[in-house]
C-alpha cells in the first residue's frame, strides 16, 4: 500500500488528484468544527457523554464527533446514505426508474442522481427537525431564544445545508479527486476519532477502571481483524474457462485456459454501511422523541443485532445482484467462444455462475454480519467493553480497511490507465 503511494506521488496528475482530496477533507474536517449557533455545546457534550451505545451514539462515530458538538456537518453523510438506499430499492420495484437507469445511459443516471439529491435534502431537513426537537426538549438551546420559530429555523437549515455540502463534497472528490467521494468523507469521520480512542483507553488503564490485560487484547483483536478483513478482502472464487480452437485463414485462434475470477466480498463495505444506517432508525428515532433510555435506543442489544446482521446479508445480496449479472456473463462467454467445462454455454453456464454467486456471497456476508456484531455482543454480555466503545469497533474497522483498500485499487487503476494512455499514444 505504501509502496503504491510512493509510486502515485511521484506522477503529477495523480499526485494533484490526492492533493485535491486531501484539501477536500480538510475543509471537511474545518466544518466539523464550526458549531451551529443558538446551542449550547458544553450541556450538549455533557448530556452525549451517557449515551455511548445508543443510536446516537452510532450516529457521533459515524461524524466523526460533530454530532455531539452540533457543528454544521452534524448530520454527516448519514442523509445521503438513507437516500441512496431509497432510491436504488425504488429503481427495482418502479419500472419507470429502472428503465431510467439501465436503458438512458448516462443521461438516465444524471436523472437518478439528482433524485437522490433532493431526497437527501428532504432527509436532512427531517433529521434536521428531530435533532432541534432533542435539544430543545433538553434544554440544550440557549434560553433566550428556546421558544424563538426564527432560530428554530435557522437551526434546522444550518444542518441541512449541512448534509447537502457534505454530499457536494463527495462529489467533487469522486470526479476531481482519486474517487470513492462519500467513502473517503466517511473514513475520515472515523478516523479522526481513533486517537481520542486511544488517550481514553490509556486513561482507563492508568486510573485502574480497565486492566492492562483487557486492553491488550482488545488491541490484538484490532490486529487480527485488520488480518483477516485484508485476507478475505482479496479471497476470490476462480471459475476455469475454456476457449474453443477456431481457424480463421491459415491462423488458429483460442484454445486457451482462464479463469472467471468472483470476488468473495464482492460488496466491499457498503452493506456495512448500509446496515448501520437503516438499522439505527427505530433508534434514532425512539432517541430523538426523548426515549434515548428505552431498550429500542441502544446499539448493544440482541435485538438490534440480530437485525443489523440480517440487514448486512440482505444489502449484501442486493449489491452482488447489481454488480453481478451471470446472465450477461454467461452470453458474453457464449459469444467469444468460451465455455465452462462441463456446462453447455447459455442457460446452464447462468445458472451454476448463479449457484457459485449465491454460495460465495452467503459466505461474504456471514463473514462481514459476525465481524460487525461480535463487538456487539461483547459489549452487550461485558461491562468493560464499554469503556472503549467496543460496540462500534468491529464496524468501525471494516469501514475504514474496506474504504483504505479500495481507496488503493482505485489509485493503482489509475496509475494503470495512464501507462495505458502513454503507450497508446
Amino acid at each position: 500500500m505504501l509502496q503504491t503511494l510512493r509510486n502515485a506521488w511521484r506522477i503529477e496528475e495523480i499526485r494533484k488528484k490526492i492533493l485535491f482530496t486531501l484539501l477536500i477533507v480538510l475543509l471537511y474536517r474545518i466544518g466539523n468544527a464550526i458549531p451551529v449557533p443558538f446551542v449550547n455545546t458544553a450541556l450538549l457534550q455533557q448530556y452525549f457523554s451517557y449515551l455511548q451505545n445508543t443510536a446516537l451514539g452510532l450516529l457521533d462515530a459515524m461524524s466523526g464527533g460533530s454530532f455531539s458538538n452540533a457543528t454544521i456537518f452534524a448530520l454527516s453523510i448519514q442523509p445521503y446514505i438513507n437516500a441512496s438506499i431509497i432510491i436504488q430499492l425504488l429503481c427495482i420495484a418502479i419500472p419507470a426508474l429502472e428503465r431510467m437507469s439501465k436503458e438512458e445511459g448516462e443521461e438516465g443516471r444524471k436523472k437518478i442522481a439528482s433524485i437522490t439529491r433532493y431526497s437527501t435534502v428532504a432527509i436532512g431537513l427531517l433529521q434536521g427537525f428531530g435533532y432541534y426537537m432533542l435539544m430543545r426538549n433538553n434544554g440544550i438551546i440557549v434560553p433566550e431564544v428556546a421558544n424563538n420559530v426564527w432560530a428554530a429555523i435557522v437551526i434546522i437549515l444550518t444542518f441541512t445545508s449541512g448534509s447537502a455540502l457534505i454530499m457536494w463534497l463527495g462529489e467533487q472528490i469522486t470526479e476531481f479527486g482519486v474517487g470513492n467521494g462519500i467513502s473517503i468523507i466517511l473514513f475520515a469521520s472515523i478516523i479522526s476519532r481513533f486517537p481520542n480512542s486511544v488517550i481514553t483507553t490509556i486513561q482507563n488503564v492508568v486510573n485502574g477502571s480497565l486492566t492492562w490485560w483487557a486492553a491488550l487484547l482488545v488491541f490484538l483483536g484490532a490486529l487480527a481483524l485488520i488480518v483477516l478483513i485484508v485476507f478475505v478482502n482479496d479471497a476470490e472464487r476462480r471459475i476455469p474457462v475454456q476457449y474453443a480452437k477456431r481457424v480463421v485463414g491459415r491462423k488458429m485462434y483460442g484454445g486457451q485456459s482462464t479463469h472467471l475470477p468472483m470476488k468473495v466480498n464482492m460488496s466491499g463495505v457498503m452493506p456495512i454501511i448500509f446496515a448501520s444506517s437503516i438499522s439505527s432508525i427505530p433508534a434514532t428515532i425512539a432517541a430523538f422523541t426523548g426515549h434515548q433510555n428505552s431498550a429500542w435506543a441502544k446499539t448493544n442489544t440482541i435485538p438490534y443485532a440480530i437485525i443489523y446482521l440480517l440487514l448486512i446479508i440482505f444489502f449484501a445480496y442486493f449489491y452482488s445482484t447489481i454488480q453481478f449479472n451471470p446472465i450477461e456473463v454467461a452470453n458474453n462467454l457464449k459469444k467469444n467462444g468460451g465455455y465452462i467445462p462441463g456446462f453447455r454455454p447459455g442457460k446452464p453456464t447462468s445458472e451454476f455462475i448463479q449457484k457459485v454467486l449465491n454460495k460465495i456471497t452467503l459466505f461474504g456476508a456471514i463473514y462481514l454480519g459476525i465481524i460487525a456484531i461480535t463487538p456487539i455482543l461483547v459489549s452487550h454480555f461485558s461491562n468493560a467493553a464499554a469503556l472503549t466503545g467496543l460496540s462500534l469497533g468491529g464496524t468501525s474497522i471494516i469501514i475504514v480497511v474496506g474504504v483504505a483498500l479500495e481507496t488503493v485499487r482505485a489509485i493503482e487503476a489509475q496509475m494503470l490507465m495512464r501507462n495505458y494512455k502513454g503507450f497508446l499514444s
